[in-house]
């Protein structure tokens, strides 16, 4: 059976070392006369089992880059500039993803890349057994597992994640919205891939299952190895979940940290403000406040730094200059004029 995958642990290669390294990233939406640019200058590396946050508003490109990270995205979206390194585990020389045409893509989806989807509910083919989803993936990419072996891994997988191996024969519709959630975390590991990315994989769950959902990832995370790039909205969520975090405003990473940096000392005025904008569990009540105003239209972004017209901080000079992500700290970089100023820490509250 080559489908133990309860058995199986990270292969030789170091933790820490690089498994993606995006670098320069640039992503349009070719619509109309002028194109939409969603994800600008884009860089960051992603080491061997870290799970990196990518948190922002709707809108500040934090899909695109998904879909561009994965090659899933579809005209109009064109990947303009920018490289995609992926580092195998069997150390060889990096394949640049952005490079690659369809039938090559084909060697490195599901067994080094894979991807559970934001409506990851609905994900599965709800006119398909489960077990027969996963058994076309084992298959497609293992040409000498037979039909058996394959039906049996399904089921070691729905075991991996908490579902009783008994609803391998099952539709999706018979399951739960917190197992189908679950099912399809088990269909993106069912090949081993070294990268994972999640794309809000727990909107539309309860907040109990949610927790249990994140504790899931978490120790498949440990057992497995793979890297994870996890992507939403709630800025609270990764605060507990990520080992770094980095922070989207249109279409630009414009903090990016440990996730305990972020949290007490935030060095972008935006990343406070999304701090700010939840309520602490421990800590004595307070004024929560909001971020005033509205994400960019990237149709016609603003002149200078894109958050200055909602900034409270802004200067004069933030209209006129774009800042760069620059380093404001250990492993903690930030793109505001602010850090070339202020000595303060950033931290407002």
């Amino acid at each position: 059976m080559t489908v133990q995958v309860e058995q199986q642990r990270p292969a030789s290669a170091p933790a820490g070392h690089a498994v993606l390294e995006v670098r320069g990233l640039a992503v349009e939406y070719r619509t109309g006369h002028e194109p939409v640019r969603a994800c600008a200058d884009v860089s960051f590396t992603l080491r061997r089992g870290e799970i990196l946050g990518v948190a922002g508003e709707s809108g500040s490109g934090k899909s695109t880059l998904i879909t561009a990270l994965t090659r899933l995205q579809r005209p109009p979206a064109v990947t303009t500039a920018g490289e995609i390194l992926f580092h195998g585990r069997d150390g060889a020389a990096p394949v640049d993803l952005v490079a690659l045409d369809r039938k090559q893509l084909r060697r490195y989806r599901w067994t080094a890349l894979s991807i559970v989807l934001q409506s990851a509910m609905d994900a599965l083919n709800p006119v398909m057994r489960i077990g027969d989803q996963f058994v076309d993936v084992l298959r497609a990419h293992d040409r000498t597992l037979g039909k058996r072996e394959a039906w049996t891994g399904a089921a070691e997988l729905l075991a991996l994640v908490g579902i009783s191996a008994d609803r391998v024969r099952d539709y999706p519709h018979q399951l739960s919205g917190g197992m189908r959630q679950r099912a399809a975390i088990a269909l993106a590991l069912a090949c081993r891939p070294e990268l994972v990315v999640m794309d809000e994989p727990t909107t539309a769950v309860d907040v109990v299952m949610q927790r249990q959902i994140l504790a899931q990832v978490l120790r498949l995370r440990r057992e497995l190895g793979f890297a994870v790039v996890f992507v939403t909205h709630d800025l609270s969520l990764l605060l507990e979940l990520a080992d770094r975090i980095a922070i989207m405003y249109a279409g630009r990473v414009v903090e990016v940290g440990e996730s305990s940096a972020l949290y007490h000392a935030p060095k972008h005025p935006y990343t406070q403000g999304l701090r700010d904008s939840f309520p602490p569990l421990h800590a004595p009540l307070r004024t929560l406040r909001g971020i005033p105003g509205t994400p960019p239209d990237l149709r016609r972004p603003p002149t200078g730094c894109p958050f200055q017209p909602r900034c409270a901080r802004r200067m004069e000079e933030c209209a006129q200059r774009l800042p760069a992500l620059l380093s404001v700290g250990p492993g903690h970089d930030a793109a505001c004029l602010l850090n070339e100023t202020d000595d303060t820490g950033g931290d407002t509250r």
